[in-house]
């Protein structure tokens, strides 16, 4: 064996056995989702061989993409996951940031709240926030499905735990330079923050874009409705078509698949920058 090869014993063989385990076992619902979206209804409703009897068919997609808004409802779905995504992230890091550097009364205490909002199920807080949007006159408004998602307490926490991290030494060096605590905030943690910010943001995209309760509940005007609600729409409008259900179901994951494979690196290393697996 060269000097600095590894050894490729047993116990490596039998974790890559495993872990291919668990990749096959994990992928095979997502493949058999994409399989029945080729069938034809008859074919997806009888016939439970990967390929149909009639060979694979882009019917499912032309009937889904011919009913209904889905054009406006992936529209929707971008523009709000988007904006989700820019101000979850600009909120989050200045209140991580004030919490990591600043001093004011009340701070462990406040950051003690964050934590702890951590551990409540979201789904806890849905009529709470339902009635405040009412109070608020923003149910089936844009900001009315925006605003409760904003909120972010986990990734205030990630992103104080990596600012923690951060040399104190840089900022000092900025401030004897003149530079007051929004530009270090700008111009030196920032920079220093791209992989881990670049991680929330993912996370944060792919949580709102997936959202279906909060949107389900607080948006009726089907031209406001996100993807995930709207093609619910039309499943019930038309009773259930398997391959149908099984199209919609791929259409909505593309846009995450494509966000994944463009910036996997920086997801990866935002995970192994601060050490988080989900919102």
């Amino acid at each position: 064996m060269r000097p600095g090869e590894k050894r490729f014993g047993i116990g490596r063989v039998v974790a890559f056995a495993v872990l291919a385990l668990m990749a096959i076992g994990w992928l095979m619902p997502f493949l058999w989702a994409i399989a029945t979206a080729f069938k034809t209804e008859a074919d997806a409703a009888s016939d439970r061989t990967w390929i149909g009897s009639e060979g694979p068919t882009t019917d499912a997609f032309g009937a889904m993409l011919s009913n209904g808004n889905v054009w406006i409802w992936a529209f929707n779905s971008l523009w709000t996951s988007l904006v989700i995504t820019l101000l979850t992230v600009a909120i989050s890091a200045l209140a991580a940031y004030a919490f990591s550097r600043m001093r004011f009364t009340g701070r462990r205490w406040l950051f003690a709240v964050i934590v702890a909002a951590i551990i409540i199920p979201p789904q806890v807080l849905i009529i709470p926030l339902f009635y405040e949007m009412l109070a608020f006159n923003m149910v089936d408004t844009p900001w009315g499905l925006m605003l409760p998602q904003i909120v972010a307490p986990a990734m205030v926490f990630i992103l104080k735990q990596f600012f923690d991290g951060v040399p104190l030494e840089l900022e000092d060096a900025a401030r004897v330079d003149g530079a007051g605590r929004l530009r270090v905030f700008w111009s030196i943690v920032l920079p220093l923050s791209r992989p881990v910010m670049a991680a929330v943001a993912i996370f944060v995209f792919i949580g709102a874009w997936n959202n279906f309760l909060w949107p389900f509940l607080v948006i009726n005007d089907t031209n406001l409705m996100t993807l995930p609600t709207g093609l619910q729409t039309v499943i019930d409008a038309h009773g259930i078509q398997y391959a149908q259900t099984m199209a919609q179901a791929v259409l909505a994951a593309t846009p995450l698949i494509v966000v994944f494979l463009f910036f996997q690196r920086q997801i990866v290393k935002g995970i192994a920058t601060t050490g988080f697996g989900g919102r």
